[in-house]
């Protein structure tokens, strides 16, 4: 009997006493995922953004909620069983997943000047479970806490209350902010729930002069929700750009154990700006280059 127990008393300390950065390797090409945001190659609910994205060369698409402007709710589609069922089956003939869905339309818009804020997270909670998504994309936008700090008390509450709606679920929702990452560690103690996140975004932190590798860093694993808007603001592709060491950046996920999607938002050519499979082409070979290969 004892031979029996001792193989897994052994595991059980292991599990204990080796770091969890080991459980969570993954082959790479696991590991790391490449995704892209349909909205930003022209294809915004559009079914042919899962053909669009497997031409591209990504294993997944970030599917935006539809537009928003001065809509009581989201232009959404897949609110509808028909929708759902057709890009379900758009998304296995391609072959290519649905890596998150975005709330792009709070961009533009503050999430505080909604009253019905509520109800349009729950519409797209209710999309990530017909999908089958267990993360969204939820731009803070102009809410900058930097600039405007007497709205913190009441941003602080309804991330409270959309974070706990989203956790009853089983879902996440990564938020994009205009912190650095001491901010958003500090913002999300402050918040304290389960189901909000951050959706880190290279672009921010560079614009900010700050390095990718040490904010990652301060965030940590756990802070950082499954996916990373991969990219840096309009100029060059990614294979051009000398101020993201993407290599780095890999070495430092590695470290740390995290794995998800790299979503593609931007870093596109500004000399050829519109043209879709070139720019986001490219960027997607350059990731795979380094993060799958």
């Amino acid at each position: 009997m004892k031979r029996l127990i001792a193989p897994f008393v052994f595991l059980l300390l292991m599990l204990v006493i080796l770091p969890a950065e080991v459980f969570a390797l993954r082959p790479e090409g696991e590991r790391y995922k490449i995704s892209v945001c349909d909205w930003m190659i022209l294809k915004r609910q559009k079914i042919g953004e899962f053909a669009l994205a497997r031409e591209i060369g990504c294993d997944g698409i970030e599917v935006d909620m539809g537009g928003l402007g001065k809509r009581d709710t989201f232009d959404n589609k897949l609110r509808y069983p028909h929708f759902q069922k057709l890009f379900r089956e758009k998304a296995q003939e391609n072959k290519v997943e649905i890596s998150s869905i975005a709330m792009s339309g709070f961009y533009g818009q503050s999430i505080l000047a909604r009253d019905n804020y509520v109800d349009l997270v729950q519409d797209c909670l209710n999309t990530m479970k017909a999908m089958d998504v267990k993360t969204a994309f939820l731009p803070l936008g102009p809410c900058d806490l930097a600039k405007n700090p007497e709205i913190r008390p009441e941003l602080v509450r309804r991330m409270k209350v959309i974070g706990d709606m989203a956790a009853r679920e089983g879902r996440i929702i990564g938020i994009e902010t205009s912190l650095d990452a001491q901010g958003d560690v500090e913002l999300l103690k402050e918040i304290g729930s389960k189901g909000i996140k951050i959706y880190f975004k290279f672009q921010n932190a560079l614009e900010a002069g700050r390095d990718v590798c040490t904010e990652l860093k301060i965030l940590g694993r756990d802070n950082l929700c499954e996916l990373i808007h991969c990219t840096d603001t309009d100029g060059v592709t990614l294979d051009k750009n000398t101020r993201l060491d993407l290599k780095r950046v890999k070495k430092t996920l590695d470290s740390m154990g995290w794995s998800g999607w790299l979503v593609i938002e931007r870093s596109r050519d500004a000399s050829d700006v519109h043209n879709v499979k070139k720019n986001y082409g490219t960027n997607a070979a350059y990731l795979k280059s380094i993060f799958q290969d």
